[in-house]
Formats: structure tokens, C-alpha cells, sequence
């Protein structure tokens, strides 16, 4: 590369996009640690938090939510109903269809968890004005949107 071309951290684009990545991983480890007494981790708390909003999702519904493949859903899923979190039972209409549920259990540890991710949210962006968060949001939800129309296309 010749001096006058310059790197890639050079870019406001790129810093923006490695913050982005940092943060994001960053918040992730701290929800893990922040989790770590209900003996869950992100991914089951994404599970759950569908679950409480969406009752009666398919977990092909739920997977593409989440963006991760059936093989990750057949994984995590059992694991969940052995502790007594979710059920899985029959769609009524098709029975190659399976409707996930909480239990009264997995309700308590939903609420539970989402107390204990909003106050890490709360924590970490609490000297950000809200129109500011709103414009990070804005500005990432824009991007998920390219990201995903650039999956589509790849299938």
C-alpha cells in the first residue's frame, strides 16, 4: 500500500463499525456476568424474552427472529424445558408444528432477567440523551436492514 492510500482505521465509517462490534461485544459480556445468578446466558434470555412477547411463536418463527439456524433452536430448547422454563406443545391446526410457551417458572425468570437488562442498559447508557439513542438506533436499524436484504440475496 503507497502513503497516500490510506488504512481502513483511517475511516470514520470503519471506527464507527469497529465501536459498533466492541460495544455490542462488550455489552454482551456484561450481560453474561450480569445474568450469571439465574444461570442463564444471552442466547436463552433472547429465547425467553421472545417467548413473553410472542406466546404461542413456532420455533421456526422463533429462530428466524433471532436470527440463528433450527440446529441452534434444537440445542437450547430442550435444555430450557428440562429446567422447567418453556413447553413446547402441538399446533392445533398442524402438527408438523411445534407452539413454544413459558411456564409459570419461566415467566418469573423472564421478568426476572429483563429486570436485570434493563437496569445494565439503563446503567451503561444513562449520560446519553435520548435523542441521541434514538439516532443510534435509527442508524443501526438501517443498517440490520441492508445486513439482512444482503442474506436474502445470498439465498
Amino acid at each position: 500500500m503507497n502513503k497516500n492510500q490510506s488504512l481502513p482505521w483511517d475511516h470514520p465509517r470503519f471506527r464507527s463499525w469497529i465501536a459498533v462490534a466492541r460495544a455490542c461485544q462488550l455489552m454482551q459480556q456484561s450481560l453474561t456476568r450480569s445474568l450469571a445468578d439465574l444461570d442463564i446466558k444471552p442466547p436463552h434470555l433472547d429465547i425467553l424474552v421472545n417467548l413473553y412477547r410472542f406466546e404461542g411463536i413456532s420455533q421456526q418463527e422463533l429462530a428466524r427472529k433471532l436470527l440463528v439456524g433450527r440446529s441452534n433452536m434444537s440445542m437450547l430448547l430442550p435444555q430450557m424445558e428440562k429446567r422447567g422454563l418453556i413447553e413446547r406443545r402441538d399446533d392445533a391446526r398442524d402438527k408438523r408444528v411445534l407452539r413454544l410457551y413459558l411456564t409459570v417458572e419461566g415467566r418469573r425468570m423472564t421478568e426476572a432477567a429483563m429486570a436485570i437488562q434493563t437496569d445494565l442498559i439503563e446503567r451503561t447508557l444513562s449520560d446519553e440523551p435520548i435523542e441521541q439513542c434514538m439516532a443510534t438506533a435509527t442508524s443501526m436499524e438501517r443498517i440490520i436492514g441492508v445486513l439482512l436484504q444482503d442474506l436474502r440475496d445470498e439465498d
